[in-house]
């Protein structure tokens, strides 16, 4: 079954006659570009939406694990407990402080971090978790709380995938000591390049705006807002990771209507579901039982096995047939820079690598319908029927 037209695996929310035109010929007409009063409107808006106390705008994720990281202390030698199942920015990220990833197997059903073995992988070095909310399924937050707890680990998520998620009624980002969210162009709040930091803490927020520009005291729209405030202070070493108002200001349009966009992710998960259940050679992705999927991708585990076919030439059947899919993830462990930097080899995380090799991410944004999504299911049953 062919679609009539281009069924895209991802697209942001961003439509020709939405407010993001009218919100960035406001930012050009006032002539300040770089981090200023958007960003701070922000900043702002998103602690309201998740309920964390502070949020600190950056330029990407990978920037906001990376500050986190810092102003926790991480550094050479340490060791930080992780996910294979994750883009490589997150293990990224650990190494830029000089810290070891730390990778633990997954649950091949959430696809997360197996919060049963994170304690074996503990030792002296250890300084912080990273786990990762793969897909939106937030990962089991109380067992890795308890666990930082009773360690004095600094608990970091990683929330690439998990804005609107919620683990037992609570927002993530208002559940670790720190939260790094993205907000690239694929995302569900999409401007592009950009990120966000959430924490309840005052001390590490004050350090985290001193460390995302330069570590000046001061940014420029400070400086220039009032009167007698020229004079600023470079206090440590920092990076150069601040976000511009012309980001923060879709960031702002995205926002008004991230609700929204849950409620049509979350309706097309459940057409997903409703259509493939009976499919015997698909695993569905989990639904958490106490809390919420934010249902950034919806990742099917396609049992190639029992089929005369494979997943490489299903997804490319299914680019013919006019439906764009992919992979999350190739598991970290199994490219050569993990290997050669730090001993990583083929079999160390058989559930990680299990779920890889059956993995296909299905379309998922909402810019499609509930036709588009049965669409999707009934070309992938007919590729399935034919190969059995």
């Amino acid at each position: 079954m062919t679609s009539k037209k281009l069924i895209p695996l991802s697209r942001p929310w961003i439509d020709a006659d939405g407010p993001e035109i009218p919100a960035l010929k406001e930012v050009f007409s006032s002539r300040w570009l770089s981090t200023g009063p958007k960003c701070q409107e922000f900043e702002q808006r998103f602690s309201q939406y998740v309920g964390a106390k502070h949020s600190i705008a950056v330029n990407s994720c990978t920037a906001a694990l990376h500050l986190s990281l810092h102003v926790s202390g991480v550094g050479s030698g340490d060791e930080v407990i992780t996910t294979p199942y994750t883009f490589t920015a997150t293990s990224e990220a650990i190494g830029y402080t000089g810290a070891k990833p730390v990778m633990i197997d997954i649950d091949p059903l959430t696809l997360n971090l197996d919060s049963s073995q994170v304690e074996a992988a503990i030792t002296p070095r250890t300084k912080a978790i990273v786990p990762v909310h793969m897909a939106g399924h937030p990962c089991e937050m109380d067992d890795l709380t308890e666990i930082c707890n009773r360690y004095n680990l600094v608990l970091i998520d990683d929330a690439a995938h998990a804005i609107s998620s919620q683990y037992r009624g609570t927002m993530i980002g208002n559940t670790g000591n720190l939260s790094a969210f993205s907000f690239h162009a694929t995302k569900n709040l999409a401007i592009g390049e950009g990120g966000m930091i959430t924490t309840n803490c005052d001390e590490l927020a004050k350090r985290l705006k001193v460390v995302r520009l330069h570590g000046i005291t001061k940014d420029a729209w400070k400086r220039q807002s009032r009167k007698d405030s020229w004079y600023y202070e470079v206090v440590e070493q920092g990076f150069k990771y601040n976000l511009s108002d012309i980001q923060a200001v879709l960031g702002l349009c995205q926002l008004a209507k991230l609700e929204k966009q849950f409620e049509i992710r979350n309706m097309l998960a459940k057409v997903y579901q409703n259509e493939l259940s009976a499919v015997s050679q698909i695993t569905l992705p989990k639904v958490p039982v106490d809390g919420k999927h934010a249902w950034h991708l919806f990742i099917i585990q396609l049992d190639c096995q029992h089929l005369n076919t494979d997943r490489s030439k299903m997804i490319r059947q299914l680019r013919t047939a006019n439906i764009e899919c992919g992979v999350h993830y190739i598991p970290l462990h199994l490219f050569p820079y993990y290997q050669e930097t730090y001993g990583y080899q083929i079999g160390d995380f058989p559930s990680a690598e299990s779920v890889y090799k059956q993995a296909i991410s299905l379309p998922m944004h909402a810019l499609l319908d509930s036709d588009d999504v049965r669409t999707v299911a009934n070309a992938l049953k007919q590729l399935i029927e034919d190969a059995c």
